[in-house]
């Protein structure tokens, strides 16, 4: 029986706590997510995690480095998500649009309001980094889906998918500015998922409309 969209979706499971970075790199992302990059430090993960700060700067030198490798670890689960879900054969074209958009934006809701802005002021490379991560992943993710798209008559066949995929980026780089953010009073899924709507809304052929209608009531 193929899994369901909302099945594939699911963050990959987590790595056994016996590994020491792994652990690590979750404690961090959950306070980076949700309290932001600002709010904590080194010494207090440490303790959190009853290890020694030596045993903590030997795996992450930085701050830095242990914030980045958070970053690196939610862009590489968005990406072998999507190619899980764009890989399988049994779901339809609206099953994996609406697969991964699920997928993105329970991610997405893990991230309080006011953390790419919190990013941006106390970690600007980090921030800088966000915008690194959205260029290697828009494209190739939402091309590919464009693609399979147009293969099975969803997508209109005269779109460029490449350059829509390019299109899209730029306009995800722009609304998802902390200044974006604040000035529409949104928080990150909320943003993903408004764009989301409006971008596809404008590219389905009226059977790829049903269908998305279908997966995405109301």
């Amino acid at each position: 029986m193929p899994a369901r969209p909302e099945e594939l979706s699911r963050a990959p499971v987590a790595a056994p706590l016996a590994d020491p970075p792994a652990r690590i790199v979750r404690a961090a992302r959950a306070h980076l997510f949700v309290h932001g990059y600002s709010t904590w430090t080194m010494d207090d993960l440490a303790a959190e995690l009853g290890m020694s700060k030596k045993t903590l700067y030997q795996h992450f030198p930085t701050k830095e480095d242990l914030g980045r490798a958070a970053l690196e670890q939610f862009a590489a689960e968005v990406r072998a998500e999507a190619d899980a879900i764009i890989a399988d054969r049994n779901l339809t074209f609206a099953e994996k649009l609406r697969g991964f958009t699920g997928g993105m934006h329970q991610r997405l809701s893990q991230l309080a309001p006011h953390i790419l802005r919190d990013l941006q002021r106390s970690a600007p490379a980090l921030h800088d980094f966000t915008f690194e991560m959205r260029r290697k992943n828009v494209p190739y993710i939402f091309g590919r889906l464009l693609e399979q798209g147009q293969l099975t008559g969803k997508v209109r066949p005269e779109l460029d998918a490449p350059f829509a995929a390019e299109f899209l980026l730029h306009a995800m780089q722009g609304i998802m500015s902390p200044a974006s953010l604040e000035h529409l009073h949104l928080a990150p899924h909320q943003a993903f998922e408004k764009a989301m709507s409006l971008y596809f809304g404008g590219l389905l052929t009226p059977a790829g409309r049903k269908d998305y209608e279908k997966s995405f009531p109301g």
